[in-house]
């Protein structure tokens, strides 16, 4: 389906972003991966599937290595033709106990790097009479929880900078959705586990079932093949017509 298109995905050498990307390969589309950590595992993994990847490792907080990784991406393959905004980073501590670095370095990965991205794909895309942009934005991006204030203030800019952007686009071939995922066992995720376990002196298996007992009522972590094959669906002829919604995927969690 998505042969001949390029798809460039933010924080996806592991977890949601690498789920999404492998969905995505698998549809026939090339991929450039972005991402800190180890780049030639993720690499291999989407060359397994048939398609043609490429890796450039610009740190989502410089506007700069942003603008030279889309320039990459466009001298690989062509023009960007599905952007995924994944990229983010998490620091929990109460408002008033916030470090000012964290939160500036949240806003900036979170939800800055989105910006970014976007206006620098749109041209493109726009030109092209063609593309997705996909923000993963998080549930957090629609509810709040208690010492996440930075987390959910910039997830809930993603899901506002989505809407914005399906607006200014409404006419063209180009739309623009966030998807907003409940708990998935990233390693974002496992160190809240690992923390949850210590704080209570219980198993890692236990410690699982806090986490998902306090939000999220089907008891079980969204995976991120589930998240790929959305994305998927909104890259689709299917997905023609849907433009600025924050789609959740969260066992129920905002049905409360």
């Amino acid at each position: 389906m998505l042969a001949n298109k390029t798809a460039l995905i933010t924080g996806s050498t592991s977890g949601i972003g690498l789920g999404i990307a492998k969905a995505l390969a698998r549809q026939g589309a090339n991929i450039v991966l972005n991402g800190f950590g180890d780049a030639d595992g993720p690499q291999a993994e989407i060359r397994a599937l048939g398609a043609k990847v490429a890796y450039h490792g610009a740190d989502m907080s410089k506007p700069s290595e942003i603008e030279a990784m889309m320039n990459f991406a466009a001298d690989s393959f062509g023009q960007v033709d599905i952007l995924v905004n994944n990229a983010g980073i998490q620091h929990v501590a109460r408002i008033e106990a916030f470090p000012i670095d964290k939160w500036d370095a949240i806003l900036a990965i979170n939800l800055s790097s989105a910006f970014h991205a976007t206006r620098l794909a749109l041209p493109a895309m726009r030109k092209a009479n063609w593309g997705r942009i996909i923000n993963v934005a998080s549930v957090h991006g629609l509810v709040a929880s208690a010492e996440k204030s930075a987390y959910v203030a910039a997830k809930h800019g993603v899901v506002g900078l989505t809407k914005v952007t399906a607006l200014e686009n409404a006419t063209t071939g180009v739309t623009c959705n966030a998807i907003c995922p409940g708990w998935v066992l990233t390693p974002l995720v496992q160190k809240q586990v690992d923390a949850k376990a210590s704080a209570n002196g219980v198993s890692n298996e236990e410690a699982k079932k806090l986490l998902l007992g306090e939000k999220e009522p089907s008891m079980q972590f969204t995976t991120p093949e589930e998240l790929g094959e959305l994305a998927v669906f909104f890259c689709s002829p299917a997905g023609a017509n849907v433009r600025g919604v924050a789609w959740n995927m969260d066992g129920g969690w905002v049905a409360q």
